[in-house]
């Protein structure tokens, strides 16, 4: 029950969080891949190298170490921070706009397929800090 009570603390946060900021420009949050190739490799997607350039590009501006002010405390940068939403399944939830989630990033689109992939496929092979 504590569980169930925690996830729905978060998902509220996250229904909040970064209401105000973000881009108005209107460009899309993450662009679709250039020239036609859609090559995206998820099989081994790692940390340093897949994720934290999708969060800094994406999530940090809200959710960073020095930027979370506005985003009741979610911070999502450092590996330590990013793991317990990446083990509880709210991150995916959230970056999939999944039923019961709070659509991430909320100032812009949806997450392309391939970052949602690489993301998914680094929960699935252990969340490693590699």
């Amino acid at each position: 029950m504590k569980k169930v009570l925690s996830t729905m603390a978060l998902v509220a946060i996250f229904a909040y969080a970064c209401s105000k900021g973000g881009d108005s420009t209107g460009d899309p949050i993450d662009p679709p891949p250039g020239g036609g190739n859609n090559n995206c490799d998820t099989a081994n997607s790692q940390y340093m190298a897949d994720v934290v350039p999708i969060l800094t590009n994406n999530c940090y501006r809200c959710h960073g170490a020095a930027t979370n002010s506005g985003s009741f405390g979610i911070v999502l940068e450092g590996y330590s921070n990013i793991k317990p939403y990446a083990e509880s399944g709210t991150l995916i939830g959230v970056i999939t706009h999944a039923n019961g989630f709070t659509p991430m990033p909320q100032d812009g689109g949806k997450l392309s397929d391939c970052n949602i992939n690489k993301i998914r496929s680094w929960i699935a092979h252990g969340i490693q800090d590699n």
